[in-house]
């Protein structure tokens, strides 16, 4: 029921051609210091919205898969893509549920997709998160925590972030404010634990 209503509301958004807090249209810097440097691959965005960060990787030459499940959403970005000849390949799914993808991807981004999840859709996410990321690939996660005054508002509390491992180790973080609700929210990196950590 919860997934029902969410769906309804994110895709509520974009069909009465408001755009959504969360899609500020604009790709963030923490993306583009990942990007500077590094050689482009294989990159998937889980919850891509409107296809910015999507399309921002597929200027610097990287192949990029979007997906996020407001049906709505992945049609502007389509057109977006066209509009400045971007090539990447949106598509409308369940960042839980999708079995038709081939990785491994060398980048999976995720700005502001798994905070919104409900508890029991996260374990399925972190399993698919693992299943597609390439052995040297990175993990690069934006959240916003938990409001205890708000406790029914989406976010994650800190234990969330337990589904990740042990196969997954966080190796970095910034910790902030998000900008659209003042709450507290982290910039998190990962990557595979070596078979060392693992033994640790």
């Amino acid at each position: 029921m919860r997934r029902i209503r969410r769906w309804l509301e994110f895709n509520r958004w974009y069909l009465q051609g408001r755009q959504p807090p969360w899609d500020t249209g604009v790709s963030p810097p923490e993306l583009y210091a990942f990007i500077e440097g590094r050689t482009p691959g294989r990159a998937l965005d889980l919850g891509c919205g409107t296809g910015t960060n999507a399309i921002t990787l597929a200027q610097h030459g990287w192949q990029v898969v979007g997906v996020d499940f407001a049906i709505r959403a992945i049609g502007l970005a389509r057109r977006k893509a066209r509009a400045v000849r971007a090539r990447a390949d949106f598509r409308v799914g369940d960042v839980t549920r999708l079995g038709n993808l081939y990785g491994p991807f060398d980048l999976i981004l995720d700005i502001g997709c798994f905070h919104g999840l409900a508890t029991d859709e996260r374990s399925a996410y972190a399993h698919n998160v693992k299943r597609w990321l390439d052995r040297d690939g990175v993990f690069l996660l934006y959240v916003i925590f938990k409001d205890g005054a708000q406790p029914r508002r989406s976010g994650v509390a800190e234990s969330d972030l337990s589904c990740f491992a042990p196969e997954l180790v966080q190796v970095a973080r910034v910790d902030g404010r998000d900008a659209a609700c003042g709450r507290p929210s982290a910039w998190l990196t990962y990557r595979f634990a070596s078979q060392q950590e693992l033994l640790q």
